[in-house]
């Protein structure tokens, strides 16, 4: 049998059901994320390139001014290659928006694969997020129970016994973009797997550390390029009337491969792994007959080595270790985690600091970066031109993050997650065995209602120097459910001794949030009814984070100045931190690090923390 041959009677026998592109889409003005599911449904079928080699066949659907208000305006050309030898397929599409076309929204952009429910019983998203799931039957009335959302459901009768009283609901298996470079299936009898492998992330939007959806209960495998998901309508793609754009999602690689009835099927993982990886080292692809498509010797390679200064932490210059550094579109620091038209280039620096992006489209970007360790984020000054073959040396960056004065006191790690504070056990009644145990404890239903249990007539207390932010501290400032089944806004509070105030001076308060959905944080000294309060967001947020299990969504960051006249010298200061809002459960904001600074000093060498 062809490996052709072999491929399709494997993909076929076992992909029972379908697989499809599709997107959401709305016209202007549409309020929500929630549009039109659009599977689209080709017009035209194309034999691109067909030899011993290679084949490449094109699905394209053309759109004119008969089709408004039907189907999306774009051209969308999907594409899928097959080579010879290769166990599986590759698949990438192009989207074209031109001429007097109208405008419009897209909330989601994907690629669906539904396999046999009677195949494909046992999932793996990583080392440690693998397992046996239920069937898609047990989210059925009758077996499963709806909770408080439809994706969440509570296993009651299902199928097999053993997951009797677990909680099935998609988002618990998230993942960052940055880790989704294979995930897949697996059926035991007879050995064979059905991966997913993504060997470049240039084409999803937001950057490296937007939470995208994988494969979760169906079985489904997913390959999102595009979503709103754990970010909301600040990351909806909003064209204009003739605004032009094209952009090529992808490929990826759709990959089987199988093993003898004697093997272990996790073996069918291992196997997967090294497939990424040949995948990863073979990008960018010189397959694709596309002409936008660049190929490598069409692309440039940018390097450098990025620095800190913080004079209150070392006099001298700091290793950015760690740091991520991008290219994407021109825009303001830290705008990358809201774009969603463009490409993006990610690297980390090792531990001098020192970072190599290649394999860049030619265009023009602006460079970011953030460090883990330190808050804000940072832009270099002028924006960075890709040609083919450039190659750039662009030296020694410094990044100054945002520093006033002295660190009296700091609450958590800056690095964008509320994973460091105080995670709770779930509720026995909603638990999914895979989380028990393990480092992702946030991924359990229903933990935002253990905040009232806890803290049932008064609201949490942190006491500086006294409290450990890692018992002591709940990870999402949540609203507290009342008897009535109602809910109302919170106020933290944070308690601290000043040996000395300089009533004359400005002290700095740092709250960075690493999520907030539809939420007022505000924020009084001292007197926890000033009106109005000393700062205010205004209403910030739609990502649903603390509802989806995850532990961050988008970065915030504000900086609040507070007159030394309203602290008092000793350890009568208080700091309120209001949630005002109320109306439901999954309102609220996860913090990700405050620090209060005290007045500027002549700086000097320091143990403290960023």
């Amino acid at each position: 049998m062809s490996s052709y041959c072999k491929f399709c009677y494997y993909y076929y026998y076992f992909l029972s059901t379908y697989s499809y592109w599709d997107l959401v889409w709305s016209k202007p003005g549409k309020k929500g994320t929630k549009g039109t599911l659009d599977r689209i449904e080709a017009t035209n079928f194309t034999v691109i390139v067909e030899n011993e080699e290679q084949v490449e066949v094109s699905f394209t659907r053309l759109w004119n001014s008969s089709l408004e208000g039907q189907v999306v305006p774009l051209n969308i050309d999907k594409r899928f290659i097959m080579l010879h030898g290769s166990s599986g397929f590759y698949t990438y599409a192009i989207f074209e928006h031109l001429g007097e076309w109208p405008a419009f929204n897209i909330d989601n952009i994907r690629m669906a694969f539904k396999l046999n429910k009677d195949k494909f019983h046992f999932m793996s998203i990583a080392d440690n997020r693998q397992r046996l799931v239920p069937l898609p039957d047990d989210r059925l009335p009758g077996r499963g129970q709806v909770l408080a959302y439809p994706e969440a459901v509570l296993l009651v009768n299902p199928v097999e016994p053993e997951f009797k009283g677990e909680v099935d609901d998609k988002y618990l298996y998230s993942c960052k973009s940055q880790d989704i470079r294979v995930h897949g299936w697996i059926c035991a009898d007879p050995p064979v797997g059905f991966w997913q492998i993504t060997p470049s992330i240039e084409s999803r939007s937001a950057g490296p550390l937007k939470q995208y959806l994988a494969s979760h209960v169906g079985p489904t495998s997913l390959a999102l390029f595009h979503s709103v998901h754990y970010s909301g309508a600040d990351l909806i793609l909003r064209f204009g009337h003739s605004e032009p754009w094209k952009k090529v999602f992808g490929p990826i690689f759709i990959y089987l491969n199988s093993l003898s009835n004697e093997d272990d099927p996790l073996l069918l993982w291992e196997d997967a792994k090294q497939q990424m990886i040949f995948e990863v080292q073979s990008w960018p692809y010189d397959f694709p007959a596309s002409k936008d498509f660049p190929q490598s010797d069409q692309r440039g390679t940018l390097h450098g080595r990025l620095l800190v200064e913080d004079r209150y932490i070392n006099m001298d210059y700091i290793a950015a270790n760690g740091a991520y550094v991008g290219l994407a579109p021109p825009g303001n620091a830290g705008s990358w985690q809201r774009e969603c038209k463009g490409y993006q280039f990610w690297a980390r620096a090792n531990a001098d600091g020192y970072f190599y992006i290649d394999h860049i489209r030619t265009g023009n970007y602006s460079l970011y970066a953030f460090v883990p360790g330190f808050i804000g984020d940072y832009k270099y000054d002028f924006n960075i031109t890709i040609i083919e073959g450039s190659y750039i040396d662009i030296g020694d960056l410094v990044y100054k993050p945002p520093r006033n004065g002295p660190t009296l006191w700091e609450i958590g790690i800056p690095d964008r997650y509320a994973a460091e504070f105080y995670v709770p056990d779930p509720d026995p009644k909603y638990i999914n065995k895979l989380y028990v145990n393990h480092t992702d404890r946030y991924r359990q239903y229903g933990l935002w209602e253990r905040y009232a249990e806890l803290y049932p007539d008064e609201d949490l207390i942190y006491i500086v120097n006294q409290s450990d932010y890692r018992k002591d501290w709940f990870f999402a400032q949540v609203t507290r459910k009342k008897d009535n089944q109602t809910y109302e806004g919170t106020t933290w509070q944070i308690k601290f001794e000043l040996d000395n105030v300089n009533e004359s001076a400005v002290y700095k308060l740092r709250l960075a949030l690493a999520s907030a959905h539809v939420s007022v944080l505000q924020v009084r000294i001292n007197d926890p009814s000033t009106e109005p309060p000393l700062f205010s967001t205004g209403q910030i947020g739609k990502e649903n984070t603390i509802a989806r299990h995850g532990i961050y969504g988008l970065y915030w960051l504000f900086n609040v100045d507070v007159p030394g006249a309203l602290f008092v010298k000793g350890n009568n200061n208080t700091i309120y931190l209001t949630q005002a809002l109320s109306g439901s459960p999954f309102r609220g904001v996860m913090y990700d690090y405050i620090r209060l600074e005290g007045p500027p000093l002549p700086p000097c060498n320091s143990s403290n923390n960023n």
